[in-house]
């Protein structure tokens, strides 16, 4: 698929769309980036380190996070995206699930909309995705963890998640999917979605796999936020082998290294 001028081979590689959160309260890197300088040194080592993608997040989602205004998350992700479009040749992603927001971002040249809530949040959403012509990654989410057969309502969840971007005229070529993990899930539903990766596949769009220092880890080895890296590996090789053509990571070069072997040992299969 393409997304901005870069052509990704989702069926023979799993890309990085790295992390780059310009909030104050983000749950791992929350007030990382004090001026524009330094989001562009950091955009500039991740990009060395192996990032194919930069998501750009105005808004925390972690939580019990604050909802902040629409104008406000403007304030925080226009200007990141329009320094970044003129500094660097990469596609840009932006975190929202408003779509006051993202149309700005889309004018500020951004490439991608990766919409926690699957176009089911904001009813102007998937028009704008699909007059705009930009891609999208879709994301199952609930509000609570309450499911009758879990995998199976998670599926169909999905699958009106791609009626409604259809439904819009969004085309085939630009959705992405995101089984959603550490959103309206309990840490066992969380290793299901791990375990079953390869069933995502099956919808016929790109996945993309979203695990980066969440709680799911966390919870699984007792460990505090800032040392969950191990843990994000493993989830990463396990995407390669279900796959998927995209991972989401604030740890860029251990992540592009553990990928780049397990796509060499998968490749000979």
């Amino acid at each position: 698929m393409q997304i901005g001028n870069k052509i990704f081979d989702t069926a023979k590689h799993t890309a990085i769309m790295a992390i780059l959160n310009v909030t104050p309260d983000s749950f791992s890197d929350g007030g990382s980036y004090k001026n524009m300088d330094d989001v562009r040194h950091r955009v500039q080592q991740m990009i060395k380190e192996g990032a194919e993608i930069i998501d750009i997040g105005g808004e925390s989602t972690r939580p019990g996070h604050v909802q902040i205004s629409d104008d406000e998350e403007i304030a925080r992700v226009v200007p990141v995206v329009e320094c970044l479009k003129r500094e660097f040749d990469i596609p840009l992603s932006v975190d929202t699930y408003k779509s006051a927001v993202a149309k700005e971002a889309i004018g500020a040249g951004c490439d991608l909309i990766n919409d926690i809530w699957g176009l089911q949040w904001d009813s102007k959403m998937a028009g704008l995705i699909a007059e705009s012509g930009v891609a999208c990654c879709l994301m199952h989410n609930r509000k609570e963890a309450d499911y009758q057969d879990f995998l199976l309502d998670c599926m169909q969840d999905m699958k009106k998640i791609i009626q409604t971007a259809k439904q819009a005229g969004i085309a085939d070529d630009k959705i992405i999917l995101d089984p959603g993990v550490g959103f309206g899930k309990t840490l066992e539903q969380n290793l299901l979605v791990m375990k079953n990766l390869e069933r995502f596949n099956d919808f016929g769009y790109p996945v993309l796999l979203g695990t980066s220092r969440k709680s799911m880890i966390g919870l699984t080895l007792d460990l505090p936020v800032d040392q969950r890296v191990e843990g994000t590996l493993v989830t990463s090789v396990w995407a390669v082998q279900a796959h998927n053509g995209f991972v989401r990571v604030h740890d860029v070069a251990a992540n592009y290294r553990a990928i780049r072997m397990a796509e060499a040992i998968r490749q000979l299969t």
